[in-house]
């Protein structure tokens, strides 16, 4: 039952919400649901309540073969908590900003949180199609209508490139609905469906470029800079760390267990786009200006990294690839809150612009380099173990693959601290004179992401046994 709470929760919230005038009510019940979904998942990973609730079925369309299954195994649990843990800060960080019908910004934002916790949670193929979709069209709307000047366009192409992504996903979805046994839409009934090599092949296709376009990869990558950059920044946020998590974990539900050996077949296709990737977004990202996308190719090298760790096929890389998951949106969660105040107090990105805040605003600039070392995996913090293990596992397979990828880590690190050097040192210019330091809910934000990069550095051991049983099953495929 608590599996569906951690769906119906923000949905019941999303949907009243609509019915609230006050700006600030709109808020206060959308921080309230966020915080009780949080409250909820929390006491599920510690034992609070059986582990019978981390699963739930009823009948919903007997006629198509398709129920209402949930089913929360760890790499589920690990981003049910990643989004449970990324909401409230979400919601929290942005008290001072105002929105124009604040009551529908938080609804929309509710709506795709319960989206976001079907899609990890879905046990059945019809119902993780409608969970993506659920999560797609709310972030949509936020996307059109609170944003930059070309945010209509940009939000056209988004919605484009996914909406394909679906199409090709759920035709899939009915053509391996027609090869199980007994016409189910069931998990365990897609995983047993007959295929035959070809079959498998066309549908690996279409399911990966579904998953490829939402993460993203190359080269279906386009749509994610100009995305980042136009979509007010809670909606970034969401984007970022939670919505591309959808397209990796569609990987390792379904893809990878879907069609094994597929996967197998071709891994080196899939590894080659993945390094791509990885090198060519380091090399845009350098040459940014703006800090908003700066950050949005970084997010593309990294998910990089991990989409190549999930084809590896072994346990070092994969576990890495689980546990970066949580450790990559707690992180650039951290990133989007830094540029949510620079914004605001200065009312730029533009790295050219800005220079001297460590003057003017101390404690952010301490907050922002935990951060920003967290986000180039520096030792201690949580993206140090699972970065490791993924070039662990990438030298294991292929070490030109490694070598050439590892140029990523070099990349990363010039320009993040070159950001760090522009943005919070040297003269202070014209946009920062009359900056103050961060406060409010972007400061509590930020002071609640440190402990959990910090801790799960210095500790990974929770989040290994929380993926471990996952690692396990997909190393199991096609023996």
């Amino acid at each position: 039952m608590i599996a569906l709470l951690l769906i119906l929760i923000p949905l019941a919230g999303g949907l009243a919400g609509f019915a609230v005038k006050s700006a600030s009510l709109g808020r206060t019940l959308g921080l309230l649901v966020s915080l009780a979904t949080l409250a909820l998942m929390l006491g599920l990973l510690g034992g609070f309540f059986p582990a019978t609730q981390k699963s739930f079925f009823i009948d919903w369309l007997p006629q198509l073969g398709a129920d209402f299954s949930l089913k929360m195994d760890g790499v589920a649990a690990s981003l049910c908590l990643l989004t449970a843990f990324c909401f409230p800060v979400i919601i929290g960080s942005v008290k001072h900003t105002q929105y124009a019908n604040a009551n529908a910004f938080y609804s929309l934002l509710l709506l795709a949180y319960a989206g976001i916790n079907l899609v990890f949670l879905a046990a059945d193929g019809l119902l993780f199609y409608f969970g993506w979709e659920l999560a797609l069209i709310p972030v949509y709307f936020l996307c059109s209508k609170w944003g930059g000047e070309k945010r209509l366009q940009v939000t056209f192409k988004f919605f484009l490139y996914t909406f394909l992504g679906s199409l090709l996903m759920l035709a899939g979805l009915v053509y391996l609905y027609y090869h199980t046994a007994d016409y189910s839409f069931s998990l365990d009934a897609l995983y047993q469906a007959k295929l035959t090599p070809n079959q498998e092949t066309v549908l690996f296709w279409l399911f990966f470029v579904a998953f490829a376009i939402k993460m993203p990869v190359f080269p279906f990558h386009t749509w994610q800079p100009d995305t980042y950059e136009q979509s007010a920044t809670p909606v970034t946020m969401v984007l970022s760390a939670l919505m591309v998590k959808m397209g990796l974990f569609g990987v390792v539900r379904w893809l990878l267990p879907l069609f094994p050996h597929a996967s197998v077949q071709f891994a080196d296709v899939v590894i080659l786009l993945s390094v791509i990737g990885m090198i060519y977004a380091s090399m845009l990202a350098m040459k940014q200006d703006d800090i908003k996308r700066l950050i949005a190719y970084s997010s593309i090298a990294h998910i990089g990294l991990m989409s190549a760790a999930l084809f590896i096929h072994n346990a070092s890389g994969i576990q890495g690839a689980m546990i970066q998951f949580f450790s990559h949106g707690v992180n650039v969660l951290g990133m989007w809150l830094v540029v949510e105040w620079i914004e605001q107090q200065t009312g730029t990105r533009k790295i050219s612009e800005l220079g001297g805040l460590a003057q003017k605003a101390p404690i952010l600039t301490i907050l922002l380099i935990i951060v920003a070392l967290a986000n180039i995996a520096l030792p201690l913090t949580n993206a140090f173990v699972g970065e490791l293990m993924m070039f662990n596992g990438l030298f294991k397979y292929n070490l030109i693959y490694a070598a050439v990828g590892g140029l990523s880590i070099i990349l990363s690190a010039v320009y993040t601290l070159r950001m760090i050097q522009h943005v919070f040192y040297g003269e202070v210019k014209v946009a920062t004179a009359n900056v103050a330091d961060v406060m409010g809910g972007l400061k509590w934000g930020l002071l609640l992401i440190i402990p959990v990069i910090l801790v799960f550095g210095i500790y990974p051991t929770p989040m290994l046994n929380l993926v471990k049983d996952s690692v396990a099953f997909l190393l199991s495929l096609g023996k």
